[in-house]
C-alpha cells in the first residue's frame, strides 16, 4: 500500500486542489457579501433624482394593531424608520428599513414603494448569514409591482429559493410587514 506524505507529488497536487476550492469558496462568499449595497445608494436606484427626507415614526397602537391584522406578521416595535421621496414637488414613494433574524444572524432590507404603496425594489443592505443563504436579485425582483394581499406568500405569488428557505420566509414577512405598515401608516393620515 502506497502512503502519500508531505513533499509527495500526489499529495502536493491534492494539497493545491483543496486550496484553491477553498480560496474560492472565500471568494464566493465576499463577492455575496460585496453585492450588499448602502441605504444611500439604494435610494438614489429607487428614486432618481428625488428629494429624499429620513423620518423616524411612532405607530399608535391602534395603527400597530392595523398593521398586524392586515400583514399577518408581527410588528414587533411601533418606531418605523422609512425615507419619503419627492420629485418635482410630486410624492415619488417610500422606503423602509426592515431588520430581522434569518437564522440565528441579522438581514437588513430596505423596502422601496411606489407612491401607491406597492413594492418598486428591494435591497439587501447587511446579512449576516452564511453567503449561501442570500437572497438573489432574481429572486427579489418577483416582489416588484405587487401590494398587500392573501397572494403575496411563498408557494402562491412568490416562488421558494431552494435551499434557503429560512431567506425566503424572511424576506416576505418583512414585505408583509412594510406594505401593512405603510397600509396603516398612510390611512392614519400621515403621508
Amino acid at each position: 500500500m502506497q502512503t502519500h506524505r508531505p513533499g509527495d507529488e500526489a499529495y502536493g497536487a491534492r494539497f493545491a486542489r483543496r486550496t484553491l476550492v477553498a480560496s474560492m469558496a472565500l471568494l464566493i462568499a465576499a463577492t455575496a457579501a460585496a453585492a450588499d449595497i448602502t441605504r444611500d445608494e439604494a435610494l438614489a436606484l429607487a428614486f432618481p433624482g428625488a428629494a429624499i427626507r429620513a423620518e423616524q415614526l411612532f405607530m399608535t397602537p391602534e395603527q400597530q394593531k392595523r398593521a398586524v391584522a392586515a400583514g399577518g406578521v408581527e410588528v414587533p416595535s411601533a418606531l418605523v424608520a422609512r425615507y419619503v421621496a419627492t420629485k418635482d414637488g410630486q410624492p415619488a414613494g417610500r422606503a423602509y428599513v426592515d431588520t430581522s433574524t434569518v437564522r440565528t444572524k441579522k438581514e437588513t432590507l430596505l423596502i422601496s414603494l411606489d407612491p401607491a404603496g406597492r413594492v418598486k425594489r428591494i435591497d439587501v443592505t447587511a446579512f449576516l448569514e452564511p453567503a449561501e443563504y442570500h437572497a438573489p436579485e432574481a429572486w427579489l425582483r418577483q416582489y416588484r409591482d405587487r401590494g398587500l394581499s392573501d397572494e403575496l406568500a411563498l408557494n402562491k405569488a412568490i416562488r421558494p429559493i431552494a435551499g434557503a428557505t429560512l431567506t425566503a420566509r424572511a424576506v416576505n414577512a418583512a414585505v408583509r410587514r412594510v406594505l401593512a405598515i405603510d397600509q396603516a401608516l398612510q390611512e392614519g393620515g400621515r403621508s
